[in-house]
């Protein structure tokens, strides 16, 4: 079951030029830094109420976001995540609805999660995530 919009992930070509965008004209705070070796990214996080941002910065020209900031140089909004309480679940809901999965199976993400994500194809042009706690993993991040 979606519980709420755990994050925006938002592509940047550039964490340490963009962090201060956030920081300094909107007075967030970056809360956690990490490096998503099996997505090739680092991220960033800021909380916004119960929301975060997550920028993400590509690690290799043949990372998701480097194919993104291809087709988008000045970078954006690259997905919506929701939180939910049971990652399997979801998912099988969205494939018998008939929505496209890019995961069958969830892995590791940024915060101790569990992730996986829909194809845009199958979601009317929005990259989609379900994202869950892993179990017995508390969070890791700083805040």
């Amino acid at each position: 079951m979606i519980q709420k919009i755990d994050h925006l992930g938002i592509a940047v070509k550039s964490l340490d030029e963009a962090i201060p965008y956030y920081e300094k004209a909107l007075g967030l705070k970056c809360e956690h830094r990490e490096e998503v070796v099996s997505q090739k990214v680092r991220t960033a996080f800021f909380s916004v109420g119960e929301v975060h941002l997550e920028l993400l910065e590509p690690t290799d020209p043949e990372s998701p976001i480097a194919k993104f900031l291809e087709k988008n140089p000045a970078g954006g909004i690259h997905h919506i995540a929701f939180g939910v309480s049971e990652i399997a679940g979801q998912l099988q809901q969205a494939k018998n609805a008939g929505v496209r999965l890019i995961h069958e199976t969830p892995f590791d993400g940024a915060h101790n999660k569990l992730v996986a994500f829909l194809h845009p194809k199958s979601t009317f042009g929005v990259l989609t995530e379900f994202c869950s706690t892993k179990p017995g993993a508390g969070c890791s991040c700083s805040h």
